[in-house]
């Protein structure tokens, strides 16, 4: 089957109530990162503000729980709140039907609606659910995505545990399916693991068998990168010649590694500050087209707090943004739905598994 973006539907904004609606007020900053009273929070959905009588402007790179501020040169700005300085114009206003001048489109690429029966089994995700379908439409998704969008990977650690799953990862990076990666340090930590050790946590990569001292490996690969002065420079000298961030650094591909309070450690490259974390992370979600996470309950999270339900393309065109989330636990997928990314879908399924199958069907396609 091939791939074709779903068609936007802009709003009317010839009919009532979009028509009568006033236009959106704006308040100033009086305290840095203090947004003013009665401010609008965004969402996943595209959101659009009438500054002028029949000038509606669709904000750009949104991303759920932020402020929207009036630039001078009268652009429309998303802001986290700790972002605000004094002086800045918060747009006001908790309508989101047009009655304040704001109106949060949720019917942007709503198919057709199809008829229901009243009554109906296996209407949730569950591990009892066929995956197959999903699987073949990430096939014709991701080669659509790889020279038109930007695949952004959230990747825990349990995608390198396994030799084939951390090969295929390898593999997906090297044939252009991964145009940025977030993950923390745990992850590179057990990479590296495996390139200079052969184990993960301590046990040989393929057969699961325990190595004698094992359990000091990733202590070691830790020490021996930071020895190194950053993983970088054991990437530039050869001292890492293989797995994950060899072939990140070798695409040149671009990853943020946030930090963690149980981090060993870390990796020079780690960024242990939050707030700087979440910025860096913003720098490749704000890019996102399709987003893959596979086996991180939090960074899934953290990553669909960052990432809307539609991009505004360079030349003007909005499309949807795909989200999948991999594990093997219902709680993870709905979390995620929980915490307001609704468009996540669910394969349920370990990280191993998944990897290994998309790697060999996006090989036959």
């Amino acid at each position: 089957m091939t791939f074709n973006l779903p068609t936007y539907h802009p709003p009317d904004f010839s009919k009532p109530p979009l028509k009568d609606a006033p236009l959106v007020t704006f308040a100033s900053v009086a305290q840095p990162g203090v947004a003013p009273e009665n401010y609008h929070a965004t969402t996943i959905f595209p959101e659009f503000f009438q500054l002028e009588k029949g000038q509606w402007v669709l904000i750009e790179n949104s991303r759920m729980d932020c402020v929207v501020v009036l630039s001078p040169e009268g652009l429309l700005l998303v802001k986290e709140f700790h972002h605000l300085a004094v002086g800045e114009e918060v747009a006001l206003g908790r309508g989101e039907n047009c009655e304040e001048g704001i109106f949060v489109h949720t019917e942007a690429f709503a198919p057709t609606p199809q008829a229901a029966e009243k009554f109906a089994f296996r209407t949730r995700v569950s591990r009892e659910t066929s995956f197959s379908i999903d699987y073949d439409e990430l096939y014709d998704l991701l080669a659509y995505e790889r020279p038109n969008g930007f695949i952004l990977w959230v990747v825990g650690p349990a995608a390198v545990f396994d030799r084939d799953s951390r090969a295929a990862l390898v593999s997906l990076i090297r044939q252009g399916y991964v145009h940025g990666l977030l993950a923390g340090n745990a992850l590179a930590v057990h990479d590296l693991e495996a390139a200079l050790f052969q184990t993960a946590l301590g046990q040989e990569i393929y057969s699961k068998q325990p190595v004698h001292l094992g359990h000091y490996h990733h202590l070691d690969a830790l020490n021996t990168v930071r020895r190194a002065g950053s993983l970088a420079r054991a990437l530039e000298t050869g001292l890492i010649t293989g797995g994950v961030m060899h072939a990140l650094w070798q695409q040149q591909v671009p990853y943020v590694l946030a930090g963690s309070i149980r981090d060993d450690g870390p990796l020079p490259e780690v960024i242990t500050d939050a707030l700087a974390a979440q910025d860096a992370m913003r720098s490749l979600t704000s890019r996102a087209t399709t987003v893959i996470a596979v086996a991180t309950q939090l960074h899934s999270i953290a990553a669909g707090n960052m990432i809307p339900g539609y991009a505004v393309l360079p030349e003007g065109e909005v499309r949807p943004v795909y989200f999948y989330v991999v594990d093997m636990s219902e709680f993870a997928a709905e979390k995620l739905a929980n915490r307001g990314s609704l468009a996540a879908r669910g394969i349920l399924t370990n990280a191993q598994d998944f990897l290994v199958i998309l790697a060999r069907g996006l090989d036959r396609t």
